[in-house]
C-alpha cells in the first residue's frame, strides 16, 4: 500500500502539470469509487445522499493547489470550493498522460479492463484515476472546512512528527509500538515498509510496549521517522508492486531498505540475521541484537 513517500511523490509529480489549470471535463467510468461528503460539514446528510456529478469532481474549476495529509491527498479547486480527497488505497494511481483529450479519453473507454475509474481532461493532456484492487477512492467535499472535518481523525503528518507527539497519542499504552506507528491516529502516513525501517534505525524493538520507552527513546523514534520518510521521498517512494508516480515512474528507495523484506538477511549494522515474525497481523523484521527488548536494556525504562 502506498505509504507517505510514495503520496507525496504523486503530488510532486502531479502539480507541474494540473496547478493553475483548468479542468474542462471529468468522465466517469465507475461511479462506485466516488463518495459525497455532505453539502456542509455540518449538515447530518449521509453520503452518497446525491449523484456523483462531474462539477463535483472539479470539472469546469481551475486547480489551485495539491495537498496532502499522511497517506491521503487533496486537489484543492480555486477559492477553495470544490475539494477533491483521493486515498489510493492498495493499489490506486493518478497517472497523467499528455496529448489531445479527444483522443485519450476514447483510447481508455475499456476501462473496466484496464482499471481506470475517473477521467480527469486538460487542455493538453488527461489525469487518470487508476484502481485494480478497487480499495481506494475519491470523496467529493464541498470546501475546506469539509476537509479539515475528514482530517481531524489523523494524527500529525510522518515528515513533522515529534517525539512529545508520540508520547502523547501513545506513551500510556501497553500496546507494541509498531503497532501504534501503524495507526493513522497517531502518526499519518506511516505504514509497514517505513516503520520497520524507522524503528531498526532508531534500534528500538518492534514488540516493545509503548508504556516502556522513555522520553529520550520517542524522540530518537520520532528523529527516525522523518528522516526515514524524508529520504524515502527523495527517492520517489518504494516500488514493491504497483506503485508508479503521476509520471509513471518507479521509485528506487526499495533498492535500499535494510530491515523490510530482509528477515533471514544479516543485519547491515552487525551482521546477525534478521528476524521475521508478525505484528498487528504485518510481517515485521527486526535484529535481535541492535533492536534489544526492552528487558534487555535500561535505555527503554521510564523516566
Amino acid at each position: 500500500m502506498p505509504e507517505l513517500p510514495e503520496v507525496e511523490s504523486v503530488r510532486r509529480s502531479l502539480a507541474p502539470h494540473i496547478v493553475g489549470r483548468q479542468v474542462r471535463d471529468v468522465t466517469i467510468f465507475r461511479r462506485d469509487v466516488c463518495d459525497l461528503a455532505p453539502t456542509t460539514p455540518t449538515t447530518p446528510t449521509k453520503r452518497r445522499a446525491a449523484p456523483t456529478l462531474p462539477a463535483r469532481l472539479l470539472s469546469g474549476v481551475a486547480i489551485d493547489r495539491l495537498e496532502r495529509l499522511g497517506k491521503q491527498l487533496a486537489i484543492i479547486a480555486h477559492g477553495g470550493a470544490p475539494i477533491i480527497r483521493i486515498h489510493l488505497g492498495m493499489s490506486g494511481q493518478l497517472l497523467f498522460l499528455h496529448g489531445s483529450p479527444a483522443t485519450l479519453v476514447p483510447s481508455v473507454a475499456d476501462a473496466e479492463r484496464q482499471h481506470i475509474h475517473l477521467a480527469w481532461s486538460f487542455d493538453d493532456g488527461v489525469m487518470l484515476f487508476r484502481d485494480p484492487r478497487r480499495f481506494g477512492g475519491v470523496l467529493c467535499l464541498p470546501d475546506l472546512g469539509a476537509l479539515a472535518q475528514e482530517w481531524s481523525t489523523l494524527g500529525p503528518d510522518g515528515l513533522t512528527i515529534s517525539g512529545a507527539d508520540l508520547l502523547l497519542r501513545t506513551g500510556e499504552s501497553r500496546r507494541v509500538v509498531k503497532a501504534a506507528l501503524l495507526d493513522q491516529r497517531v502518526v499519518a502516513g506511516v505504514g509497514n515498509i517505513y516503520a520497520d525501517e524507522a524503528l531498526f534505525a532508531s534500534r528500538i524493538h518492534p514488540l516493545t510496549p509503548c508504556v516502556q520507552l522513555n522520553t529520550q527513546a520517542w524522540d530518537r523514534l520520532a528523529h527516525a521517522v522523518r528522516e526515514t520518510l524524508r529520504i524515502a521521498c527523495e527517492a520517489g517512494g518504494s516500488t514493491l508492486r504497483d506503485y508508479v508516480n503521476a509520471d509513471g515512474q518507479r521509485g528506487t528507495q526499495q533498492m535500499v531498505l535494510r530491515a523490510y523484506g530482509r528477515g533471514g538477511l544479516p543485519c547491515l549494522h552487525c551482521g546477525t540475521p534478521l528476524e521475521a515474525f508478525r505484528v498487528a497481523q504485518r510481517a515485521t523484521v527486526a535484529c535481535p541484537c541492535c533492536q534489544s527488548y526492552p528487558e534487555r536494556s535500561q535505555a527503554f525504562s521510564r523516566v
